[in-house]
């Protein structure tokens, strides 16, 4: 089990009083354990300095923005899959089973699908299978990353961070196919409920169920790729 996917869901939540006083624990687990190549923990570094020195209200802000208000950086996985169709909600209920059945206590408050929650879960299990599950969203992971670079935002690093850990990398054809979806200025509110009213994500060609990646095929037990996406390497059996 590794404390750096709880490390990085800490940093990937809201900033509060409490996070900015635990930067420093967060950067000696990241540190300790190396996980993540030295070139990235140099910019989680920044990020953590940037989280421990700010005004509390402009980091608040400035998350919002980023990840509140702005849909194609939303921290909810199956958002970028699913949007809000109908498939999303089974798809919460299989992924909020997987969690109970490792022992993780639901969050009544959050979504199964909020990427931190998510890296919660990974930091309970042994690395090997947390970095295979991790592998499945990799695409997203990667395009948000890329998203985050053109704003220059030093939350950057906790993506690169996680596409580095995961086992499979995601391809340029799939992160590009994330790429082209609407990416609005947050502060370009006709353009943002534009973004909002968008019809659902879909790969593959046509239907609906070829619009599921790896995660969801696992948490409903199909132990398949979807179509049109590589397959990863097969994750250990759920005891």
């Amino acid at each position: 089990m590794a404390k750096t996917f709880k490390a990085l869901s800490a940093l990937l939540s809201y900033p509060t009083v409490e996070l900015q006083q635990a930067t420093g624990e967060l950067r000696a687990v990241i540190e300790t354990e190396a996980l993540v190549p030295a070139a990235i923990r140099r910019q989680l570094d920044v990020l953590m300095t940037d989280i421990a020195d700010g005004e509390i209200y402009d980091l608040q802000e400035r998350y919002g923005l980023l990840f509140d208000r702005t849909r194609s950086l939303s921290l909810h996985l199956f958002e970028h899959v699913h949007g809000e169709s109908r498939d999303r909600g089974q798809a919460m209920v299989d992924l909020l089973a997987m969690y109970e059945d490792k022992g993780l206590a639901a969050v009544k408050n959050e979504l199964p699908d909020y990427l931190p929650l998510f890296l919660e879960f990974l930091a309970t299990l042994p690395q090997a299978e947390a970095c295979d599950l991790l592998g499945q969203p990799a695409h997203i992971l990667g395009a948000l990353a890329e998203r985050l670079r053109k704003r220059g935002s030093p939350y950057e690093a906790v993506l690169r961070a996680l596409v580095a850990l995961s086992s499979v990398k995601p391809t340029g054809e799939e992160v590009s196919a994330l790429l082209a979806l609407p990416d609005p200025d947050p502060l370009d509110l006709a353009a943002l409920d534009a973004a909002w009213e968008d019809e659902a994500v879909q790969f593959g060609p046509g239907a609906s169920d070829s619009c599921k990646d790896g995660l969801m095929a696992h948490v409903r037990g199909a132990l398949r790729p979807a179509p049109g996406m590589p397959a990863s390497r097969p994750i250990p059996p759920r005891h």
